[in-house]
């Protein structure tokens, strides 16, 4: 039984998508098991729905019985490490023989990426059980852009990159991955960089959505300090979530990314384009909702 954690999420979400349409019995693990029946509605494919709560080991347990292959995602959040910690101890007491990580770029003990610290010590915790982990390391999100919608529509890219280049990669190829994986065991073992077929510089993807929403998107680059609070002010995240895309920007801008062919070599086909993920959703970057003015 192949159990996906964090099946209300984008990732573990694309990932039941894709076990599905293949035909893949599986069980989904949610703190929310009638919202996801509702969402999956009455026509679900084969995936049993399993109630359990990442702070609850026994519930754990009992979610994972029979497992023998778990994808492993999480929200971000100041108890990422603690909550995941939990879930590889029980997956490990419950016999399961194969974990499929989602961690994050520059996972090591001193990254300048909080987050990324707490998935270098997941990886360790996983490595230590004796379980099979396979560990996927992406970097930035195209659906995170749709953060950036009411933004973009009133024609502004706000950010504190600078002319870094950043890897962008579609979850539905992240949740491609890791079924490849899943399902062929010559592919279990080891970490995999992920990213989309090219990096983007903030002009250029600037460029890029102006050329297809019809209207001029300008970049307006802040100081890190500045872009925090914009994010805290204007767009209403949290502290630590705020820190969070910093720091990221900050890594992208100290470590030049470039694209790799990891997800061509896993599926026999190119990562998807940026471009045609705009193009299939226009209207939320061309929608022109009220903006509140720029903090600074």
């Amino acid at each position: 039984m192949i159990t996906v954690m964090g099946a209300t999420g984008a990732t573990g979400g694309a990932l039941l998508r894709r076990l599905s349409a293949l035909g893949i019995p599986c069980r989904a693990v949610t703190r929310t098991p009638d919202s996801l029946r509702a969402a999956l509605g009455p026509a679900r494919p084969p995936v049993e729905i399993a109630g359990a709560d990442a702070a609850d080991p026994r519930s754990l347990r009992a979610a994972f019985s029979g497992t023998t292959q778990l994808f492993l995602t999480m929200a971000n959040g100041p108890r990422q490490t603690e909550y995941e910690s939990t879930v590889v101890d029980a997956a490990a007491a419950s016999g399961v023989r194969h974990v499929v990580k989602l961690s994050a770029p520059a996972a090591e003990p001193d990254s300048p990426v909080a987050v990324s610290r707490g998935h270098w010590h997941i990886e360790n915790r996983l490595a230590a059980t004796g379980m099979v982990s396979t560990v996927l390391r992406p970097y930035a999100f195209f659906q995170k852009l749709l953060l950036s919608a009411p933004a973009i529509a009133e024609g502004v890219l706000i950010g504190s990159l600078g002319g870094a280049p950043c890897n962008y990669i579609d979850v539905r190829d992240i949740a491609d991955a890791a079924a490849a994986i899943l399902l062929r065991p010559a592919l279990a073992g080891g970490r995999h960089i992920l990213t989309g077929p090219r990096a983007w510089t903030q002009p250029e993807l600037a460029r890029l959505l102006s050329g297809l929403t019809g209207h001029p998107v300008r970049v307006i680059d802040l100081p890190p300090a500045a872009f925090h609070e914009h994010l805290v002010r204007t767009v209403g995240l949290p502290g630590w979530l705020a820190g969070h895309v910093v720091e990221i920007q900050q890594l992208a801008a100290a470590r030049p990314e470039s694209p790799n062919g990891t997800v061509e070599a896993l599926l026999g086909r190119p990562a998807r384009a940026l471009d045609a993920f705009v193009r299939e959703n226009l209207p939320s970057f061309q929608s022109r909702a009220p903006l509140p003015p720029l903090s600074m």
